[in-house]
Formats: structure tokens, sequence, C-alpha cells
């Protein structure tokens, strides 16, 4: 029976088998492995067919050769019998008071530009007031519970509905195909990485929705990854093209900062730079008076 935590599956007694399933997923043999974490190959191989028992020192030491994130290694250490070391914090808690502070810093000085933080599903954590503004334009109303500058509560908005729904930000998104199939891939290597039954679901989910193309059911992991992307959108009929970068935290002791991204979405070119300053003066003034008629 296997045993789920933090939405993730865990096969008792499956240490070996993940060692080996992270180990093939970084390419590297057995040799390769013992030559970084500094133990000798036969000792790998014990530990991946289950002659050896690791301890804990070695699971850290295999995952740091390794580059496992920290949810991973949780799970590493429950599949050996050990308990977690890595903890899971929420943003919203008082010892991430300096980080909120920090996360908050980044998302205002981008102001117009729309910056979010979201987790390693998509979920937005916080947004900027641009995003909430963009977001309640593109749908005609502001998704429930998103609002700008603070931390939001689950259920949350999640980046890759929005991308799906063809009444989410689909519908203004020109070159649709090409930016989902790349998040859709950038999804499916993470799950090939990792066993998470919430990314399952959620990549299950967005499949489903009208569209979709029904080959995209299959992962393509081994397509070259487009270094830059640009999103191509019709905003009121004309072009904008965006790009857009992603922060994570610097030597992060705990999963929840680990997995927390702060995206930032810049204009491509100048043409869309003026476009976006237009559109930015045309959706102030209707999220105005939006604001004022729900003040009524």
């Amino acid at each position: 029976m296997d045993v789920h935590h933090d939405g993730m599956t865990v096969e008792p007694a499956g240490f070996g088998s993940l060692l080996r399933r992270w180990r093939e997923a970084r390419r590297m043999s057995q040799l390769q492995l013992a030559l970084e974490a500094e133990v000798s190959t036969r000792h790998v191989s014990y530990l991946e067919t289950g002659k050896a028992e690791p301890s804990k020192e070695m699971i850290l030491t295999l995952s740091n050769a390794l580059d496992i994130p920290m949810r991973e290694r949780n799970l590493l250490l429950l599949a050996a019998g050990y308990a977690p070391i890595y903890g899971e914090t929420g943003l919203d808690d008082a010892r991430m008071a300096q980080v909120r502070a920090v996360v908050e810093v980044i998302l205002k000085s981008n102001e117009p530009r729309s910056a979010i933080a979201h987790d390693h599903h998509w979920n937005v954590v916080m947004a900027n007031d641009a995003f909430v503004r963009f977001v309640t334009m593109m749908l005609g109303k502001t998704p429930d519970g998103l609002a700008p500058m603070r931390v939001l509560a689950p259920p949350r908005l999640n980046l890759l509905h929005l991308l799906f729904d063809p009444n989410g930000t689909r519908k203004v998104i020109i070159n649709w195909e090409d930016s989902a199939k790349w998040l859709l891939n950038e999804a499916y290597r993470r799950l090939a990485w990792a066993r998470d039954d919430a990314l399952r679901n959620l990549i299950s989910e967005i499949l489903r929705y009208p569209g979709v193309p029904s080959r995209w059911s299959e992962p393509d992991l081994e397509s070259p990854r487009d270094l830059i992307l640009p999103m191509e959108l019709d905003l009121g009929g004309r072009v904008a093209r965006m790009f857009s970068t992603v922060t994570t935290v610097a030597t992060p002791h705990d999963v929840t900062l680990q997995e927390l991204h702060v995206e930032v979405f810049y204009p491509a070119d100048a043409e869309t730079e003026a476009v976006l300053a237009e559109y930015e003066t045309k959706v102030r003034e209707t999220f105005g008076q939006t604001e004022a008629n729900r003040r009524k």
C-alpha cells in the first residue's frame, strides 16, 4: 500500500527504486554518481538493489550529488524509514515575514509590469496590482480570491488553468498552441523527476479542456527547448509580444522557499512597450471605474 505525504506517493521500502529513478533522470551512471558522492560504485549498486540500507547522512550526500529538490529528499528519507528534515512553512506564517517583505518589494518595484509569485504547481501565491488589473480585464471580472499584494488563500488561481481555459487568457494569446505546449512540457519534465500526484492530476485536468490536441497527452521531453518563447497577445487588435523572467530563492532551507518562483512579464520589443503603455492606461481607467462602481 502506498503512503501519501504532501500530495506525493511514497512506496514503502522503495528507497532503492527512487534513488535509481533520480540517477537516471539526471542521466548519471552508477560510476558517475559514486564519484560525485565519493563512495564506491558497489555501494551505489547495493543501495539501488536493496542489498544495503542507507544512513541518513548517505541519503543527503547522494541527494546533493543528484541535486534533488528538498521535497523529494524528504520522500527519500521517508522511503528509507527516516523522518523528513525539511520543513514546509506557509508564506503567511510569521516566520516568513522577512521573505514576504522581499517578495512584496520585488512585486511593487515592477509596476506597471505584471509580476507574480507562484509555487511549483503554478498556483499564484502573491500578485501585484498590474497583474490583477490585467487578469480582470481579460476575464471581465476578478477571479475569486485574487487580490493584490497579499498572500492568497487556497484554492489559488492556477496559471496553467488560466492559460488552457478557453474563457481564460487563452482567448487573447495569438501563439497559444506554442505557448501552451511549451508550458505543458515544463510540467511533464517536473513530473518525470518527481512522484507528484497533484501535478499529475493538474496535467490531466488541463488536457481535458476543449481544443487541446490529443497528441499532447504524450510527453514530448526530447524536443529542443526554446531559450526564449515570447507570448504574443492580441490587445484590442494590436499585437504585444511578451517574455518573462523567473527568480528563485538562493540556498533555501525550506520546501516552500525552494519552490517559490517570482515571475515578471516584460515587453519583448519597443513596439510592444508602446502598446502596453496605452493598454495599461485603458486598464487603469476601466479598473478604476469598476472599483468605483463596486463601492457604490
